[in-house]
């Protein structure tokens, strides 16, 4: 009887210990990063623009997703607190890559100015008189003399797929003041950038298409 009361003890004490050490480790795990989505923020599609006519110009446009560096051509929200040193803020994430974002909002903005017959993305396979694509050269927050501006450089180029030709290339950047340091503060500024990049592109393209033939 003795030989089983010992036993019985020694199997207590080793699930004790067990549950010790298991909780000691699970004390110094490291915890898992809580992450916040985050879309591109957009002015209502009915201010962005003055006026709308429908159709005024007989042509289809098919905007693509620009080309961009493994660094862009992610989720994270970019930063550059100084030199050519790239980081990214903490616990937060677009809700798609960026270059995905900037196509969805020239997108967006042209469908919402409405003078085209349609407009799509690359993705929809829908044939298009003409492409709008580029290259995505800066998506991300710069600091300059301690403070963050956003900076959106994009390197664009409308073709005509059918003529197999490169009607006009352009350089578009837009900045934006960040009014303060922290991550929504930044994700409004991106949002009024991509604003007002989007809107200088639609002027372009459309000042092109009106001379097409």
């Amino acid at each position: 009887m003795s030989i089983a009361v010992s036993r019985a003890k020694k199997v207590r004490r080793a699930g004790l210990l067990m549950t010790v050490l298991i909780l000691s480790a699970c004390s110094i795990l490291p915890k898992p990063e809580t992450l916040v989505i985050y879309q591109l923020p957009a002015t209502p599609l009915s201010t962005q623009t003055d006026t709308v006519t429908s159709h005024a110009l007989p042509w289809s446009l098919r905007v693509t997703t620009p080309y961009s560096s493994q660094v862009i051509d992610s989720q994270r929200v970019l930063v550059v607190p100084e030199g050519s040193q790239v980081s990214a803020y903490s616990g937060v994430r677009w809700s798609d890559p960026a270059p995905v974002l900037v196509r969805n909002r020239l997108a967006s903005a042209f469908r919402a100015n409405g003078q085209l017959s349609s407009v799509s993305i690359d993705h929809s396979g829908m044939d298009a008189d003409f492409e709008l694509g580029g290259d995505l050269v800066a998506f991300q927050a710069v600091y300059q003399n301690g403070f963050p501006i956003v900076r959106i450089h994009y390197d664009a180029s409308l073709s005509q797929p059918g003529a197999n030709r490169t009607v006009a290339t352009h350089r578009f950047e837009a900045t934006e003041p960040v009014q303060g340091k922290d991550a929504p503060e930044v994700i409004e500024a991106f949002g009024r950038a991509a604003d007002r990049l989007a809107g200088a592109m639609v002027d372009w393209t459309l000042q092109h298409l009106k001379n097409a033939k």
